[in-house]
């Protein structure tokens, strides 16, 4: 897609709902459309859009095996409720197992480039498998979230050029809430105790009412670097596994 296609379907989206935004993106790209759900707050709201619309593409999760027990609560209450199918996709065992092996279970903590690499090896290969034939995603990135998303579009291009969609791009936080309350949608008990963006277990915290909604987030590495990947360039890393390690 040009950049002057999305700089049309941006200005057009502007007066548009999410579910107008969806009915879009449906058109624009059907059966090669998928949904990253990570069912923080956001994801719950574009979940409960896609289910009342007639070909919605396939939802899936990055199970990075780290994930809080909360969360995996949450999507057994959504496929109880609902009868939501959601595709789990795990990391590869070849790239994890001996990342691991050489550098522990928490290497994360260690530096920002081994917590880069356990983020790619964890999220990113996985997203590329979950993405794989599609031409477009959906995503939940709101411009509030932080500095580095406060100018995201409804339409942008990723680092592999496909088409990213961000339906809820300039929704505050008081409008999502708004909307999983009227119509009581089951939600991350996680966020009723501070903790406002999840993630993996091990890298979130709680927040202060003062901090930013992403201050839980990879909290001891420079707010720059407190991205996956999954909405910015990734950093170059290797994920290949070595069979000396």
């Amino acid at each position: 897609m040009k950049a002057e296609d999305l700089t049309l379907l941006n200005a057009r989206s502007q007066t548009l709902h999410p579910s107008a935004i969806i009915d879009l993106a449906l058109e624009l790209f059907p059966s090669q459309l998928a949904f990253a759900n990570s069912f923080g707050l956001e994801d719950v709201v574009i979940q409960h859009l896609l289910q009342k619309k007639k070909g919605a593409p396939e939802s899936f999760v990055l199970d990075t095996g780290r994930l809080p027990a909360e969360t995996y609560d949450l999507i057994e209450r959504w496929r109880q409720r609902y009868g939501t199918t959601i595709r789990l996709i795990s990391p590869k065992p070849e790239l994890l197992e001996p990342f691991v092996r050489k550098n522990g279970p928490n290497a994360f903590y260690q530096n920002p480039d081994l917590r880069q690499t356990c983020c790619a090896i964890r999220k990113l290969e996985p997203l590329e498998r979950a993405l794989e034939g599609k031409a477009a995603w959906i995503t939940g990135v709101r411009r509030e979230q932080s500095a580095g998303r406060a100018n995201a579009t409804f339409f942008s291009l990723d680092h592999k050029n496909r088409v990213k969609i961000s339906p809820l791009a300039d929704w505050t936080l008081d409008a999502v809430w708004a909307y999983v309350r009227a119509h009581d949608l089951p939600y991350n008990v996680l966020h009723d105790a501070g903790y406002p963006s999840i993630g993996c277990a091990p890298c979130t915290r709680a927040v202060l009412p003062s901090e930013d909604i992403r201050a839980g987030r990879w909290w001891w590495e420079q707010e720059s670097q407190r991205e996956c990947g999954l909405h910015h360039k990734p950093k170059e890393v290797k994920v290949h596994a070595h069979p000396s390690v």
